[in-house]
């Protein structure tokens, strides 16, 4: 059975001092670090230091004091199959170091990008470090096949998934988040919800939209396919999808957008519809990419909690070299709400 466990339950991050100072990971790792040959006022140094003390976060560096699991064993390799297209493995990679530094062990990363000779490469570079082991992942959630060396080393899967559940991975919850983002939109009094899917061959889209139906279920709504379209992740399929949506007779009065980069595109569709966002729909992304926090009004969405992920993948590493030996599990990672300003109630009931 998969274990399920909360995002944003960790300690506080680097991200969550960040978010509330309202500045950069950088200047929030400038200032706690005590650089001070770079332009970063004094008000600002301030207000970093301020909210870091009151969130609880502690810079952790390496000391005398600060010892690995095993003292041959000092680092961590992340092998993932993209980094640049998308921030998901950034932030993962975020995750693992934070944790990995707490522990005072270093990590090597590579990207492949899905070439399975420089994959055999890079894999028999990391077996020659003094490896606690290995975090192997991939920009999309999918099923991968195990290389002989993965299975001789500690390994664990981040974003991704073996057959038979014969190694450890972590997954973001898509069910959970799918039914957590379509129950939003009913409490707010809505019955009419459209879904924009991503593209139907992705595991994420295909289990965003279970999670969409078993909400819709639970309230004893009737699953329509008319309101459920296909899209492809991009602004451009959120716009013409959300034109076709409200030509209907009976349109939404609120759209699950799969992704945050399609509820943009929704966006620039109801402006130009005249349509209000929330007064007239509502709308709800996922992935709470910056653009999210940025949008007019800042859109509710989803979090996809790759930085908590990346942080489990080592945890569990790093337990694993102490000693703690569990049979391989699929942990799910909740992806929490992040209540902005695009949903709100309906002002008047709809007709029966």
């Amino acid at each position: 059975m998969a274990t399920e466990r909360k995002a944003r339950s960790l300690k506080p991050t680097m991200v969550d001092v960040a978010e509330q100072a309202g500045v950069s990971q950088t200047t929030v790792s400038l200032v706690l670090n005590g650089t001070h040959n770079v332009r970063i006022s004094e008000q600002t140094r301030k207000r970093v230091s301020s909210v870091a003390r009151a969130l609880g976060y502690r810079l952790v560096k390496r000391g005398a004091s600060a010892t690995g699991p095993s003292a041959d064993k000092t680092v961590i390799g992340m092998v993932v199959d993209e980094i640049a297209t998308d921030p998901w493995m950034a932030q993962a990679l975020d995750g693992v170091r934070e944790k990995a530094w707490d522990h005072g062990l270093t990590v090597i990363l590579a990207a492949t990008r899905s070439d399975p000779e420089m994959a055999d490469a890079v894999f028999a570079h990391m077996a020659g470090q003094p490896l606690l082991g290995m975090i192997y992942g991939t920009i999309q959630t999918r099923q991968v096949e195990l290389t002989p060396t993965l299975m001789r080393i500690p390994t664990v899967l981040l974003n991704c998934h073996a057959p038979g559940r014969s190694i450890t991975s972590i997954v973001p919850g898509e069910v959970l988040g799918g039914r957590t983002a379509t129950e939003r939109l009913i409490a707010a009094g809505h019955r009419r919800i459209a879904l924009i899917q991503g593209e139907v061959w992705m595991e994420a889209s295909r289990d965003r939209l279970k999670g969409y139906g078993q909400a819709l279920s639970n309230h004893e709504i009737p699953f329509d396919p008319g309101l459920v379209r296909p899209g492809n992740w991009e602004p451009s399929a959120g716009f013409e999808q959300t034109m076709d949506l409200m030509v209907m007779k009976n349109p939404p009065t609120a759209i699950f957008c799969a992704n945050d980069m399609m509820a943009a595109g929704c966006y620039e569709a109801l402006k130009e519809l005249g349509k209000r966002i929330p007064d007239d729909v509502s709308v709800i992304g996922y992935d709470d990419r910056e653009i999210a926090r940025f949008a007019r009004p800042p859109l509710t969405t989803m979090l996809l909690p790759h930085f908590e992920m990346g942080t489990l993948a080592a945890e569990y590493l790093i337990d694993r070299a102490g000693g703690l030996n569990r049979r391989p599990v699929q942990v799910k990672v909740e992806c929490p709400i992040i209540e902005r300003e695009s949903v709100s109630p309906l002002s008047i009931l709809e007709p029966l």
